[in-house]
């Protein structure tokens, strides 16, 4: 299904210059509390962004790996050496991918008002998601060596930090606007269906990943019909952990 477009803009309103120095990351008890309040550009200087952004055009063929780095480096115009300034190695791709697709999706989908007839929130969500997740296809065939690299230890807590800022993200351009308490359940539910669609994706095989949109549809559907496929936090941590459990089992190690 082809996602709607419209002239509409959303404006997110400018953060002072101390503001946007706690946004790298959030500390809890600085956790942004709307999608607007986020940095609005990648957590990296302009030598690693250089070299990142290079970096992604190898992805289909190298992947999630040391080696796209590498030719991402010389592409910039830097020497080898320089990927030594990603402490966390091939994860830092990762995240960067991650990060830019999030921010991309303001750009990609935008609702019309149709005089009135606005689409509602159930459907925004799911253009929303679908849109993101064929973000992923140029390199779905590698998109389990990213999910592995986000379910080790030391990777997990901003992996589920920027799964949380998608959520957000998504939700800020339904529409939504609740402060009361759904608004963590909500973006709690978001984010579990959403990392579970992902996951399903790298095994699709169908054409045009139509066995994905169905799955979606069928998750989607689970949290009307029950008021929630994840009722807490703590609840979409245990099936993320799950879920990252899989993917390391289809990598071929025993767990």
């Amino acid at each position: 299904m082809a996602a709607p477009t419209t002239s509409i803009r959303l404006t997110r309103t400018a953060l002072p210059t101390a503001s946007r120095a706690l946004a790298r990351p959030f500390p809890p008890a600085l956790r942004a509390y709307h999608s607007y309040e986020h940095d609005p550009t990648p957590p990296y200087p302009p030598t690693e962004t250089a070299i990142l952004s290079d970096a992604l055009t190898h992805l289909p063929t190298h992947g999630f790996t040391h080696e796209s780095l590498r030719l991402g480096a010389r592409d910039a115009g830097y020497l080898d050496v320089s990927t030594q300034l990603f402490p966390k190695g091939a994860f830092e791709l990762v995240r960067y991918h991650l990060v830019r697709e999030r921010l991309d999706l303001k750009e990609r989908v935008q609702f019309p008002d149709n005089g009135g007839k606005s689409l509602g929130m159930g459907s925004k969500i799911r253009t929303l998601v679908l849109e993101r997740l064929r973000a992923n296809e140029p390199v779905v065939h590698r998109l389990q060596e990213a999910l592995a690299l986000m379910s080790l230890a030391s990777n997990i807590p901003p992996s589920i930090a920027e799964l949380a800022r998608l959520s957000d993200e998504m939700w800020f351009l339904a529409g939504d606007t609740s402060v009361d308490t759904s608004w963590y359940t909500k973006r709690a539910s978001l984010s579990s269906v959403y990392a579970a669609t992902e996951v399903f994706m790298t095994q699709d095989k169908s054409a045009g990943f139509a066995e994905t949109e169905q799955f979606l549809d069928r998750r989607l559907a689970d949290l009307r019909t029950i008021g929630g496929a994840v009722g807490s936090v703590s609840q979409w941590v245990g099936y993320t952990g799950w879920s990252a459990i899989n993917v390391l089992r289809s990598k071929g190690m025993r767990m």
